[in-house]
């Protein structure tokens, strides 16, 4: 789907419908990890405001959160504040696991491909000396028409 195809009516439907590979898994995940992370900084900073004073300072921790890092500067204190950290690390666990598949994804199927083109090249080859003792049983056949000579010599 072209970008251009992606910001019309109806998209996000077709993109949920077309087959999910690890390219597009890797894209959705990282779209929705930056869109939570941003989401989450501004909620931290409305649910927890006596922690969170500043945009800034909760857009860090949501990042810090989002990327398990947690340097503890600046923690929640209210529940909400609690559960907007646990799906922010949820989120981060999920990205890391999908960029860890698909990067697995990628390399394996490489190496299939390598096993695979190998494979190709041994049997071209045996095709290829199959093939030469065929054309040279058919040199020693003898052309249609032409009488047979038998090997047993005739009875006296």
């Amino acid at each position: 789907m072209s970008e251009e195809d992606s910001l019309k009516p109806g998209a996000c439907l077709k993109l949920l419908r077309e087959p999910l590979t690890a390219r597009r898994a890797g894209r959705i995940i990282v779209v929705s990890t930056l869109l939570l992370t941003a989401i989450g900084g501004v909620a931290i900073w409305l649910v927890d405001h006596d922690e969170f004073s500043n945009l800034k300072t909760s857009m860090w921790w949501a990042l810090q959160t989002v990327t398990t890092l947690g340097y503890g500067d600046v923690t929640p204190t209210q529940t909400g504040g609690r559960v907007i950290g646990v799906l922010l690390m949820m989120q981060g666990i999920a990205a890391i696991t999908v960029v860890a598949a698909s990067v697995t994804t990628s390399l394996i199927e490489q190496a299939r491909i390598r096993r695979h083109e190998a494979e190709d090249r041994v049997m071209a080859a045996q095709l290829d000396r199959i093939e030469s003792r065929l054309t040279a049983i058919e040199r020693n056949l003898p052309k249609p028409g032409t009488p047979r000579h038998s090997a047993i010599a005739p009875a006296q």
